[in-house]
């Protein structure tokens, strides 16, 4: 049998930093954490300061007051504490989408005359949407690697989709199915020994894995906020350019937040020479403050604490459901794994419904998965564990 709850909340180091944050007392157990995080009371705060005193009382004088440096600073804030990246690499802007769309067409800039782009066909659809159609408007051909859900992109599959001809490899660090958790050193290494850049999607792994881009020679990255960073509803997406790359690329959306004088109102485009030259248009200043209270808040912790407390979590939530014969399709190797948990059930929209009537939130993904995401600053052991009872008692009804 698995240990209590309320015993694994009582040792749990992390417990307290429940108390930062907003908890409905409608919501009997929130399992949707890698969806949408839950509000930090030091966001709400913050973001209530910004509207009265600084939109409020300073006006158009809060962009020469520190408005105008927020993506880069904030930018360089998330990348010490989650990315393992040094300054001058990270800005926050657009959403994950607009970002993938730039940083395809910047790798594709830095390997002229290579006319592939590579994805798995089980990527997240935005991702593979993407690659299509930068792959039709540069010209390009997209290799599909077709992984099975638990493995996922394995070493040797990779290797079968590379070639002489690959310009750039997209794949997502932690799978948004299964939450297979990829080998990121080693699959960059080996794209890059076929003479191509790799592009990681973040989305899954920020906030909730320790994530080194630097130390393993990363050319790009993307992610979101509103997940782990707990940053709030179409909060603002991040971008990572290696500084190796920051002269080479260019990409598609040059406005005037991208060019080496932005106020100068130029005739002619030039590019600035900093991580700068990925931005567009004006930065959205309250989302970027949401970011940066979100980062702050996993800095304080430790990213290396959180992914301890996000394993524990996972591993307690798998035993629970064998223990009841559901079937759990996430690796079982905690080295292998992110920080959610996928059921198949032949009838997991219905299951899901009814979960969500009871105040219990997981999530639904086609065609039979209910995906259970726990967020370690939030998530305590007793509410997984009445997540856990709900699931049971409503999967034996639905038979």
């Amino acid at each position: 049998m698995t240990t209590p709850p309320d015993v694994l909340d009582a040792a749990d180091p992390l417990a307290d930093f429940r108390d930062r944050f907003l908890i409905d007392d409608d919501v009997v157990a929130y399992l949707d954490g890698n969806s949408l995080g839950r509000l930090p009371k030091a966001t709400a705060d913050r973001l209530s300061t910004f509207v009265t005193r600084e939109w409020g009382g300073r006006l158009i004088r809060g962009w020469s007051e520190g408005w105008v440096e927020l993506p880069v600073t904030v930018g360089d804030e998330l990348a010490a504490a989650l990315l393992g990246a040094a300054p001058g690499q990270t800005v926050i802007a657009d959403s994950t989408s607009v970002n993938i769309y730039k940083l395809l067409h910047a790798a594709a800039s830095v390997r002229p005359g290579r006319t592939e782009l590579v994805i798995d066909a089980t990527s997240f659809p935005t991702d593979r949407y993407l690659v299509e159609s930068v792959a039709t408007a540069r010209g390009l051909t997209v290799r599909w690697i077709q992984p099975d859900l638990v493995d996922n992109v394995t070493p040797e599959l990779l290797a079968g989709a590379l070639s002489d001809e690959t310009a750039a490899v997209l794949l997502g660090h932690v799978d948004y199915r299964s939450a297979t958790l990829l080998d990121l050193p080693l699959l960059t290494s080996q794209t890059h020994d076929a003479g191509a850049v790799i592009i990681w999607d973040l989305c899954h792994s920020a906030g909730a894995v320790p994530i080194a881009l630097d130390d393993n020679g990363v050319d790009f990255a993307v992610g979101c906020t509103y997940k782990y960073l707990n940053a709030g509803p179409g909060a603002p997406a991040f971008l990572y350019v290696a500084e190796r790359h920051l002269d080479a690329v260019t990409q598609p959306i040059a406005g005037w937040w991208s060019a080496a004088d932005m106020f100068a109102m130029a005739e002619t485009y030039e590019a600035s020479p900093t991580i700068a030259r990925m931005l567009s248009g004006t930065p959205p200043v309250g989302g970027i403050i949401a970011v940066q209270e979100g980062v702050r808040l996993i800095a304080e912790v430790g990213i290396d604490a959180i992914r301890a407390k996000s394993v524990a979590l996972t591993t307690y939530l798998i035993e629970r459901l064998d223990e009841a014969g559901l079937e759990v399709v996430t690796p079982r190797d905690a080295d292998h794994r992110g920080g959610h948990v996928i059921v198949r059930h032949p009838r997991a929209r219905e299951i899901t419904l009814e979960l969500i009537g009871r105040g219990v939130i997981p999530d639904y993904r086609e065609p039979d998965f209910i995906r259970l995401g726990l967020s370690p600053l939030s998530t305590s052991y007793g509410e997984v564990d009445a997540g856990v009872r709900a699931l049971i008692d409503v999967a034996g009804a639905a038979g």
